[in-house]
């Protein structure tokens, strides 16, 4: 799958939120979006990051965007309810939601995890991508087309020493996704998957694996058509799916 794939105005009228969208696969997929003719909704806690993007799209002859700062770790119900209402306001609708963003302490025995760590991480890494889908609910299934993308980390299908709070967060998105799919299939324009995008070179990445050359994982760009395809109507119909993605150069 590339870019190539998909035309340029693939997702021409169409509004999608992203989260995370200040940095890594988040900025990256709200980029691409805004490309391929879609008014993207940014969200992030940083405003400085925030307006980085917004001129970005705007330079690149985007649509203008929306711009809206939460903090994941400390929103409210209160909170998403009223982005809810102010995507509406200011979009009138909303076709699609990208949950990129995440919280992530270090890598860690258990032994040296703390219950605010797990906390936290599950705070932003589960349950804030159910309460912003929930209060988006009402305007995802106005959409006469709609796709939700929950972002999964590979620790959290496949668990493994060190990563702890972390993936344990990560692996509450893939029951998420079944249960939204499950309770929406009454609703065929609503379509909920999850995304594993595999090693790939993100802020994240440098984090957990600081000694791993940047030619050893897959590339952002190669990671935007499997966005575009889970976006567009080419994915119209299929709900419930689990895509883990490896995009790793092949050895040679």
């Amino acid at each position: 799958m590339n870019k190539q794939d998909f035309a340029s105005d693939c997702l021409a009228g169409r509004v999608i939120l992203v989260t995370g969208a200040s940095q890594g696969i988040g900025r990256e997929a709200a980029l691409t979006f805004a490309r391929h003719g879609a008014t993207v909704v940014l969200l992030a806690r940083s405003v400085k990051g925030l307006e980085k993007v917004y001129d970005e799209i705007v330079a690149a002859g985007g649509g203008e965007p929306a711009a809206i700062p939460l903090d994941l770790l400390k929103a409210t119900d209160d909170e998403f309810n009223a982005l809810a209402f102010q995507i509406k306001q200011t979009c009138d609708r909303l076709d699609g939601i990208v949950h990129a963003a995440s919280h992530f302490y270090a890598l860690s025995p258990l032994a040296n995890q703390t219950i605010d760590e797990w906390m936290n991480q599950y705070r932003v890494n589960t349950v804030a991508p159910f309460a912003l889908t929930r209060a988006c609910l009402p305007l995802l299934r106005e959409s006469p087309d709609a796709s939700v993308v929950f972002v999964g980390e590979t620790h959290g299908q496949h668990p493994g020493p060190f990563w702890g709070g972390f993936g344990a967060s990560k692996s509450g998105l893939a029951y998420l996704s079944v249960v939204a799919a499950s309770e929406w299939d009454v609703y065929p324009n609503l379509r909920v998957n999850l995304l594993v995008p595999g090693p790939v070179n993100s802020p994240q990445r440098n984090r957990t694996h600081p000694g791993e050359a940047k030619t050893e994982r897959g590339a952002l760009s190669d990671l935007m058509p499997h966005f575009l395809y889970w976006m567009s109507d080419a994915s119209r119909g299929q709900s419930g799916q689990r895509i883990e993605l490896d995009l790793r150069p092949a050895l040679t």
